[in-house]
């Protein structure tokens, strides 16, 4: 069989067997009909050696190492499942060496930025109209989720109000993969959430998104759900707002988060479980950075840190 026929088999393979995000499955199919482009879409798929493949990462060496990666990545997945399937005798993708990715440490912002942020002071003295109180409790209610409980902005796109309880504080999360978590919510992201949902309470809200626009709720129709654009422009307002120069996105707030929780002696296996983190090796990448926040502090505020003479 072809590239372009196997495609779509592999496509409901992603959705319905892996359960990946519409997000991962369009890289990966992204990838596999530039290979396809590439190769000729009427290359039948057994005919793909690791020559072959070889030569079409080669033609790729303009772009990042991070990015080949992926795209070998794309492959080994493709190729894995055909084998499986019985499209391919052996996996051409066993003989190619991945690219060198240089490791890439998160950057949390500091806790007074991340309070300057999330700070949601109402002006007294000025009276709100209704979209203004939509908008304020709605965006209060996203940050401090974001950073109260470390979610990836797809994560807080996709929950609905009846994932929050306020009873136990705990939002129920479907992560990457569709893998379930619960989440504690602290203190101040409890306040946040109630003051948003005693707006929104009305019969049949429970299956309605948790973030939504106030476009749809203005005019009386059924809520639409942010996706993680609207939340990376919310954030990106908020930030602009607080005077944050720094590039401020949800995954950063993300990196807070865990970061944070470590400097105030959390343990890494438990933050690997709140972070939904399948591996702890992706998790310990905090420890890094932790270890190099505290070399700075010592650097600058040690005595015996700074050079004699100086």
């Amino acid at each position: 069989m072809t590239l372009e026929e196997l495609l779509p088999r592999f496509e409901r393979h992603l959705r319905a067997e892996r359960n990946l995000s519409p997000h991962t499955r369009r890289a990966y199919l992204g990838d596999l009909r530039q290979l396809a482009h590439g190769v000729g879409e009427a290359t039948p798929v057994d005919a793909l050696d690791a020559d072959r493949l070889r030569a079409f990462l080669a033609g790729l060496l303009d772009r990042s190492a991070s990015t080949r990666a992926r795209k070998l990545a794309s492959l080994r997945t493709f190729f894995a499942w055909c084998r499986r399937e019985g499209y391919v005798r052996d996996d051409p993708t066993a003989l190619l060496g991945s690219p060198r990715v240089a490791r890439r440490l998160p950057r949390p912002l500091p806790v007074d930025d991340c309070a300057l942020l999330l700070d949601r002071g109402v002006d007294v003295r000025r009276k709100e109209s209704a979209r203004e109180r939509f908008v304020r409790l709605r965006d209060a209610a996203l940050l401090e989720l974001l950073y109260g409980a470390g979610l990836r902005a797809s994560e807080a796109a996709g929950l609905d109000v009846r994932d929050v309880d306020l009873v136990r504080g705990e939002v129920r999360v479907r992560g990457k993969g569709g893998r379930e978590r619960v989440v504690p919510l602290p203190g101040v992201a409890r306040e946040a959430l109630d003051a948003w949902l005693r707006l929104r309470r009305r019969p049949g809200v429970l299956a309605e998104p948790l973030f939504c626009s106030v476009r749809g709720a203005a005019r009386g129709a059924p809520p639409r759900r942010l996706d993680p654009r609207d939340l990376r422009r919310i954030l990106a307002r908020r930030a602009r707002r607080a005077g944050l120069a720094d590039r401020v996105h949800p995954h950063r707030l993300r990196h807070s988060y865990a970061t944070h929780l470590l400097d105030m002696g959390a343990d890494l296996r438990e933050i690997q479980e709140l972070l939904g983190h399948r591996s702890l090796s992706t998790t310990e990448r905090y420890t890094a950075v932790s270890v190099e926040r505290l070399v700075e502090v010592y650097d600058r505020a040690h005595p015996r840190a700074r050079e004699p003479g100086r």
